[in-house]
């Protein structure tokens, strides 16, 4: 029975279609893992901006207590003020992704 199935040619693919298939398959998966990657960076590159243009900025108001003409309790407000860096808003740092930058990126 193994020696029928050895010999039984039934279906053969000549090994040049095997070939010419693998190698459209394997340009195929590179071109679209080249595509998943140009995606990847320009979501990660979106994400950047987002945590780029928070504003941190933070403040509080003081509060004093007085009684019997007395100071009993006294905090200082306080503030800090975010400012822009060099690359908040990928004004400097552009994303490589081949002749051109994502669209919607600053142009």
């Amino acid at each position: 029975m193994v020696k029928t199935l050895w010999n039984d040619e039934t279906g053969v693919v000549i090994s040049a279609e095997i070939v010419l298939v693998l190698t459209i398959v394997v340009l195929g998966i590179i071109v679209g893992l080249s595509e998943v990657a140009v995606a990847v960076n320009t979501e990660l590159n979106d994400l950047s901006n987002a945590f780029g243009a928070l504003n941190q900025s933070y403040s509080f108001t003081g509060f004093k207590a007085v009684g019997n003409y007395k100071t009993k309790s006294f905090v200082a407000g306080s503030a800090y003020t975010d400012s822009v860096d060099d690359c908040d808003l990928n004004a400097s740092c552009e994303l490589v992704c081949g002749s051109c930058s994502a669209p919607g990126e600053g142009n």
